[in-house]
């Protein structure tokens, strides 16, 4: 079998370990797993998380049939966002492996960051490559991020709104292990909230490029105490993070341009469907959550910037 040129991308967050290779003829292979998690817990200190990374990155690449590609560049989230002093220890891990292999296969790394991978994947997943070279909206929305961005090209990105206080991937994952859910709490938490119905309607703010959030995980809390369905709490806290996603872009979108959603909240068909509408784009379920397609594709750009996805 002829082999194939393409890319190796390298994602190490506080949620996943994965690896995918993005080639020249349009195909991409990934792998991830997620980091554990003890029961109980809704998060990984960072040491821990470097560890698990440690421990489980080797399966995961090995899982990652590369025999027939002609691995031509490595692409590494080696921080969370592209600003001056971000930065978090979990990629540290992945940017190292990266510069293992890069040397020992004799080709260029670029390094991104993890907020740049999450909007080329979505870009990649969803056809829509033209959005890199003109303005568009994005809003990411994930375990540790919910922004508003304007993106001039995937170097300029700028934050038109976000969260004051915790992300709304936060706020789920809060709500579902105080309801007994497990952690990551996403797909459990909209399972969940199938079977439910709005209790009440929730109060959306956003005040000065800002939500507040906080308070909706004290809302539920006085909703379980109160005797409120776990199944009604789980529709409330989605239609919250559903119409606090959509106020963001109806109120910081002034231009009207496309919105692209990216991060792994947006695979939630619920909030998907609040926010649909004209020019409103969304990547397929694996591509939302984290993953290293993204920086793979943009790796497989910088080495054949003509290649269309």
């Amino acid at each position: 079998m002829d082999r194939v040129s393409g890319a190796l991308g390298i994602d190490t967050s506080n949620y996943t370990s994965s690896a995918a290779v993005v080639m020249t003829d349009g195909k991409c292979k990934s792998e991830k797993k997620l980091l554990p998690v003890p029961e109980g817990a809704v998060g990984l200190r960072q040491s821990d998380a470097v560890f698990a990374h440690v421990k489980q990155f080797p399966e995961v690449f090995s899982r990652l049939d590369i025999s027939n590609t002609d691995i031509r560049a490595i692409g590494v989230s080696s921080r969370p966002r592209n600003v001056e002093g971000s930065y978090m220890p979990c990629f540290i891990y992945g940017l190292s492996v990266a510069e293992a292999l890069g040397s020992a296969l004799g080709v260029p790394v670029y390094r991104f960051s993890h907020q740049q991978g999450h909007i080329a994947a979505a870009v990649y997943s969803s056809g829509k490559e033209e959005l890199l070279s003109r303005p568009f909206m994005c809003l990411h929305a994930s375990g540790g991020t919910t922004e508003l961005l304007r993106v001039d090209g995937i170097d300029g990105i700028s934050v038109a709104a976000c969260t004051a206080d915790i992300s709304v991937g936060q706020l789920i994952d809060r709500a579902g292990v105080m309801l007994g859910l497990p952690f990551p709490a996403g797909p459990y938490l909209e399972d969940l909230a199938k079977n439910g119905n709005l209790p009440e309607k929730p109060k959306i703010t956003v005040r000065d490029g800002r939500c507040s959030l906080s308070g909706f995980e004290n809302k539920a809390k006085t909703m379980l105490e109160n005797g409120v369905s776990p199944e009604n709490i789980a529709f409330y806290i989605t239609e919250t993070v559903a119409l606090t996603l959509k106020k963001l872009c109806e109120q910081y979108d002034p231009e009207n341009l496309p919105v692209l959603f990216v991060g792994g909240v947006m695979s939630n068909e619920r909030i998907k469907t609040v926010l649909d509408g004209k020019d409103r784009f969304f990547a397929e379920p694996r591509f939302s959550s984290d993953n290293a397609s993204g920086v793979a594709y943009l790796a497989l750009k910088n080495i054949f910037p003509e290649r269309k996805a």
